[in-house]
């Protein structure tokens, strides 16, 4: 019985070192095509992209760890992504103002918008400066605007309301 796990023993050290050579020469090749997938998804250069598979085609494991430490740190989508995002921002920042009404572009001192009429600012009393309409105090000469609030007559009011009646003069 000896006899024959001796005989069989060189083909299973075979099979076995076979099988750990073909695990590890996967592990190599996954790191390496992962390794340039990522640099490929992290910078343009092609070069750097070049070198970084090298490395960890040749250095393996210590390699890839090099690689994890001096590798870009954000994806080209992500640094893409955060300039629109920058963008936005500014843009928002810088963006002109628009007429609540009918959303055309107007000057932020126009008094009533060009387009559709709308009463936008109003005029301090005192230092003639542009205010916005629901400012009760002028912040640049502390003027009080006081209440500028306009109710409607109602139609039905005015008809309930009785005229007054002619006052007849006599003479003597």
């Amino acid at each position: 019985m000896i006899d024959q796990l001796l005989e069989i023993l060189p083909q299973v050290v075979t099979i076995l070192t076979l099988v750990t050579a073909v695990f590890l020469t996967s592990v190599w090749l996954g790191m390496v095509l992962w390794t340039f997938r990522d640099i490929r998804s992290r910078t343009r250069d092609v070069i750097v992209q070049i070198l970084a598979t090298l490395m960890v085609a040749v250095l393996t494991l210590p390699g890839l760890i090099v690689y994890f430490l001096i590798r870009p740190r954000e994806t080209l989508a992500e640094a893409y992504e955060h300039a629109l995002e920058q963008e936005a921002l500014l843009q928002a920042i810088e963006e002109p103002e628009v007429c609540p009404s009918c959303g055309a572009d107007i000057q932020d001192d126009f008094l009533y918008c060009p387009y559709c009429h709308t009463h936008l600012h109003k005029r301090c009393v005192e230092c003639d400066a542009v205010l916005e309409l629901d400012w009760n105090l002028c912040p640049y000469c502390g003027a009080s605007q006081g209440s500028q609030v306009v109710e409607p007559v109602m139609e039905r009011e005015m008809e309930l309301e009785p005229e007054p009646e002619p006052v007849e003069e006599s003479s003597p």
